[in-house]
């Protein structure tokens, strides 16, 4: 049995968020847990939120409390998301208006109960 679990339009870039996403694939969700909290990223927490909220998912799906060394990480992916919404003005030079635009991504997070 397998749950996922979403964490869309957050305020990280994708790169980033896909570096802490490449210490937990793989893993048990308890090992996961124990490293997240090490991994030198601010992405780290956004992470361990979303892997908290998949294995809760799993829970209700399959309507008990299962073992976290028993539940692995079996698939984790991020994307990017719209840059274009979430615009901001810069200040430049002789009075002009300089745009940039804040990197926002989708992380997927999909927790089984099998190997």
């Amino acid at each position: 049995m397998e749950a996922i679990a979403h964490a869309r339009f957050q305020r990280y870039g994708s790169r980033k968020v896909a570096q802490v996403l490449d210490q937990v694939r793989g893993r048990s969700v308890w090992k996961a847990a124990q490293l997240l909290p090490r991994v030198p990223r601010a992405a780290s927490l956004l992470v361990s939120k979303t892997l908290r909220c998949a294995t809760a998912n799993l829970d209700v799906r399959a309507g008990r409390k299962l073992d976290p060394h028993r539940v692995f990480v079996s698939q984790a992916w991020v994307g990017k998301g719209p840059m274009r919404q979430m615009r901001r003005v810069m200040p430049g030079p002789q009075g002009r208006a300089l745009t940039f635009k804040r990197k926002v991504c989708h992380l997927t997070l999909v927790v089984t109960s099998e190997k």
